[in-house]
């Protein structure tokens, strides 16, 4: 069912949320409309701790799969929906659990930390789960002898390496939304913006995060452009995150780092699959529903609520 008019379906997914007590959550790289209409918005550390904390029967996940995914092994009970199952993401798929499995098994002696971008197969065999909010506090809580992997993002696991000491073994896995951002574009932007601060997300490359003034999470970031008294910023990372950094500080000029020059924007085909209209017909139809097995729902769950212990979340 195709509807056009915005107001229209709105109203009508609304309706049906309220009728069949169901819960939005959506990611800040969703696209505008999907933000506003959201029961919440937030990253992927936020949005776990409130899949553990909604009363809903039924939630729509506006997201990746994972998301969805990391929802109902916190919710086995819940019928967890995601409006698009094509709704993807690279760098879970960058570390297929056969090959991984594979990995680990030649490293008996090691930990293993896994970024929650991952899907719930891999969670499986984690240790324990963290996300760029509390990656460093969750490497961290092993002692600095401990011998560590951390999949599947090569990037953010660099990023703490650096700034941990560490020497975790890292997986080759990346993002492609943050993986493909160069300098040399960066260059071009700041020589237009001198005095705009280059802030970016731990997903980019080495030489990306090397000359940013700011590194963070997507939370992380939105929390840095709110509080700071700079006036514009080059943003590297989604573009999705502009909608809420505008509606937060409409007195200040963003930038994005364009993934080419075809465009000035950076965007998540993943996370822009989602629509207002396939939320209404999930939502009416209850489907495609997120259906995991009641082994992996048990793995799986203890390293995320491991994280969310560690990260001082209110736990049922």
């Amino acid at each position: 069912m195709l509807i056009v008019d915005k107001s229209e379906i709105i109203k009508k997914i609304l309706n049906l949320k309220s009728e069949k007590n169901a819960v939005i959550l959506a990611h800040y790289y969703q696209l505008p409309e999907i933000q506003d209409i959201a029961d919440f918005v937030g990253d992927s550390l936020a949005l776990s701790q409130q899949a553990l904390k909604t009363d809903a029967d039924i939630i729509i996940f506006a997201g990746v799969h994972f998301m969805a995914e990391t929802a109902k092994i916190l919710n086995p009970e819940r019928k967890v929906i995601i409006p698009d199952l094509n709704a993807g993401c690279s760098l879970a798929d960058s570390c297929p659990y056969d090959d991984f499995k594979n990995f680990i098994n030649q490293y008996p002696e090691y930990k293993v930390i896994s970024y929650i971008n991952c899907s719930a197969e891999i969670k499986t065999v984690s240790d324990v789960i963290c996300t760029s909010s509390n990656a460093l506090q969750i490497v961290n809580s092993f002692p600095l002898n401990e011998k560590l992997i951390f999949t599947p993002d090569k990037n953010l696991g660099s990023y703490i390496n650096n700034i941990s000491g560490r020497n975790m073994i890292l997986w080759n896995g990346y993002c492609h939304v943050h993986d493909r951002l160069n300098t040399e574009t960066i260059v071009k932007l700041k020589i237009n913006h001198p005095d705009a601060k280059l802030i970016a997300h731990p997903e980019c490359k080495p030489q990306v995060l090397e000359i940013a003034d700011y590194i963070g999470s997507t939370a992380a970031l939105l929390n840095y452009v709110s509080k700071s008294s700079e006036k514009k910023f080059i943003v590297a990372t989604e573009s999705g995150i502009l909608h809420q950094m505008k509606k937060n500080c409409p007195d200040k000029q963003f930038f994005i780092v364009p993934s080419d020059s075809n465009c000035s924007c950076n965007d998540c085909d993943f996370m822009k699959i989602i629509t207002l209209d396939k939320i209404y017909n999930s939502l009416l139809n209850e489907e495609p529903e997120i259906k995991l097995s009641d082994e992996i729902i048990e793995k799986a769950y203890k390293p995320i609520f491991k994280m969310l212990k560690l990260s001082n979340s209110l736990i049922k």
